[in-house]
């Protein structure tokens, strides 16, 4: 780690066990509460984020890191730290060992005590703000502040133009952890650019994704009843951001020349957002596809579908659509994956889809531009043979995006965080003074 980054807790503390509840320590492996020396190789490695069942993309992105980490031998030991948002619980599997409740600042702090006992070699932590409580998802500092472990940080949203809050909260997660892994070089840029973080703490690792064959579509059409059909296909969960209303607009001078074609919506509507509109977004895009005549041509599968499930899903499409109306999206695991299954794709140009559909793996649309995905799904169901070479670009470019390889990628990150942090403690970096502003968004909680 770079001298000018500050180090937190530069001495071993003895943890406490605030909070925990008295038979947490039981579901532990003996291993996890022996002392042992430290090592720049972590065997023993806590992640912290949503997992499933929870329905949101920060829960799939940790639930498949740990699967390949895991799978890859990479880890002897792994558990998680999931966080739950309020008022709900979820049968997790044995791996989760702790629960963090989103709104409960105590929490956090217990987390962080429960990792410190458990002697955890390494800390693998899933940023995004809005799934930890507090102003601006600050009560993530009352783990940070308190681990005593190396720290890396996957970032899953870094902004261009941050408010003060949203600013602050990045720079020390930036401070207090001893690596930053993001996944586009946007991401790369905007964190030192905006954020000041040095570069030389950043790693860049690819949005992982299945290791999927490269196969015929129409293998996998029947079992969705879709045989016979030309699959235009958009999934994930649903938000009014996401555009779709402009592919539904598109599809009446699609069907007047391919009148086989289908829109496929595959998702439940996001958590968060049924919480304040309920389906509103999903009941105005089935009004539009009726008031335009293409109901018909229109199919919403509405659930959130398992990994095997998206995968058949996926194989099934001809095309892939990913219609977003901001530019300001730094990743898409929808995209990444599709891209991984050797598919076509049309996206508009939000950052993370300008970097993986360049040098042709892809066609860029512009925002909110009907015309322009009529033209471009036209285009490509008329002309085979671009569209088969589009498929093999967007294929053989995703095998490095494959789990088994960013697993490998993030246990090299994972090491040079215990080298550094290593060498930090002993150096003896001092901390850095931030409990007037931690007070002011925590409200001294």
């Amino acid at each position: 780690m770079s001298a000018s980054i500050p180090m937190i807790n530069p001495q071993p503390r003895a943890a406490t066990l605030h909070g925990l509840r008295p038979d947490t320590l039981k579901t532990l492996p003996e291993s996890f509460l022996r002392a042992e020396p430290r090592q720049t190789r972590p065997l023993r490695i806590a992640v912290v984020g949503n997992h499933l069942p929870r329905q949101c993309g920060i829960a799939t992105f940790t639930t498949d890191l740990c699967n390949a980490l895991v799978a890859d031998s990479a880890a002897s030991e792994l558990m998680v730290v999931a966080v739950n948002d309020a008022q709900s619980s979820y049968a997790y599997p044995p791996r989760v060992r702790f629960e963090i409740k989103a709104e409960d600042p105590s929490s956090y702090r217990a987390a962080a005590d429960f990792l410190n006992a458990c002697n955890v070699d390494l800390v693998c932590l899933q940023h995004e703000y809005g799934i930890f409580g507090g102003k601006s998802g600050s009560y993530v500092l009352q783990i940070l502040r308190h681990l005593k472990m190396p720290v890396v940080s996957t970032l899953h949203t870094v902004l261009r133009e941050p408010d003060h809050d949203q600013r602050f909260i990045m720079e020390e997660i930036a401070a207090l952890s001893d690596r930053l892994v993001v996944m586009s070089k946007h991401a790369a840029r905007f964190l030192q650019d905006v954020f000041r973080a040095p570069e030389e703490k950043i790693d860049l690792i690819p949005h992982g994704i299945p290791d999927l064959p490269f196969v015929d579509s129409a293998e996998f059409k029947q079992s969705f009843l879709l045989e016979g059909k030309t699959v235009l296909l958009t999934f994930g969960l649903l938000s009014s951001n996401k555009g779709f209303e402009n592919v539904i607009h598109a599809l009446p001078r699609i069907l007047s020349g391919h009148r086989d074609v289908v829109y496929v919506i595959a998702g439940a509507t996001h958590p968060h957002v049924r919480i304040r509109e309920g389906d509103r977004y999903r009941i105005e895009l089935q009004a539009l596809a009726k008031r335009l005549g293409v109901e018909k041509n229109v199919v919403f599968f509405n659930r959130f579908f398992s990994p095997q499930e998206m995968t058949s899903l996926v194989e099934a499409a001809d095309i892939y659509i990913t219609p977003y109306c901001h530019e300001a999206q730094a990743v898409s695991g929808t995209l990444a994956f599709a891209m991984g299954a050797g598919k076509a794709v049309i996206s508009t140009p939000y950052w993370h889809a300008t970097e993986l559909l360049d040098d042709g793996r892809g066609v860029l649309v512009p925002f909110e531009d009907q015309d322009a995905i009529v033209s471009a799904v036209v285009n490509l169901l008329e002309d085979g043979t671009r569209l088969q070479a589009m498929r093999k670009l967007a294929y053989f470019y995703g095998r490095d995006m494959v789990w088994n390889r960013v697993a490998r990628s993030y246990m090299q990150t994972f090491e040079k965080a215990c080298a550094g942090h290593i060498q930090s403690v002993s150096q003896g970096y001092p901390v850095q003074s931030i409990a007037p502003h931690i007070a002011s968004l925590m409200g001294n909680a």
